[in-house]
């Protein structure tokens, strides 16, 4: 499936005001994008930094086009919950539900699948690198643009997403359907757990050609 172009700037709405908030709302605020902050806690210090409104989940659903859910992956469902959406709102997961001992900590469908029980159109994307690289520009290692793969089953909403993709100078990649959204959970875990050893993770793949 091939991806189209970015087009027009979007409403997003951000649940959550952690680490991945921040880092993925500023580059998306540097590109004129209309941002809500919506969280458990107080909103206003990222909502200002980033020129953001403010609001309950609730309201940040309705507001936005699409949504960003960067929460701990163990209230995920919960905050998505009571966000009340929309019949058919984007939502980009970018959570990882990983334990303490760095394996999953979901039991069957993955947690994307899972967040689309709400009737959410969920792109699973963002999850495979620390929020540390979300703050990079450019977002490349030795001048390869980082790649996202998205995990969805709506076009469109593949669509918003690689566009925002796309905003922060990476590449997106669609991955297959939701289906698979499971092994970019592991994928994760694996990775991460690999690192935390101390090992060079990126390194086990060879590069394209």
């Amino acid at each position: 499936m091939e991806l189209q172009p970015e087009g027009n700037t979007m409403r997003i709405g951000i649940l959550g005001a952690g680490g991945m908030a921040d880092a993925l709302g500023t580059q998306w605020a540097r590109h004129g994008h209309d941002l809500m902050i919506a969280t458990r806690t107080n909103p206003a210090p990222l909502a200002n930094r980033l020129g953001a409104r403010t609001g309950d989940y609730a309201e940040a659903a309705a507001f936005a086009e699409v949504l960003l859910l960067a929460v701990p992956a163990a209230a995920a469902l919960d905050v998505l919950t009571a966000a009340n959406l929309p019949p058919g709102r984007t939502v980009i997961d970018c959570t990882n539900p990983v334990g303490p001992d760095w394996t999953l900590t979901t039991d069957g469908a993955s947690l994307a699948e899972q967040l689309a029980t709400t009737g959410a159109h969920v792109v699973k994307a963002f999850n495979l690198c620390h929020v540390d690289i979300w703050r990079m520009t450019p977002l490349a290692f030795a001048a390869r643009p980082v790649l996202v793969p998205l995990c969805g089953d709506h076009p469109e909403s593949l669509d918003q997403t690689g566009s925002l993709v796309r905003d922060l100078g990476c590449t997106p990649v669609v991955a297959g359907p939701l289906s698979r959204a499971a092994l970019l959970e592991a994928t994760a875990a694996f990775a991460i757990g690999l690192w935390m050893k101390g090992a060079d993770a990126q390194a086990m793949l060879p590069p394209l050609g």
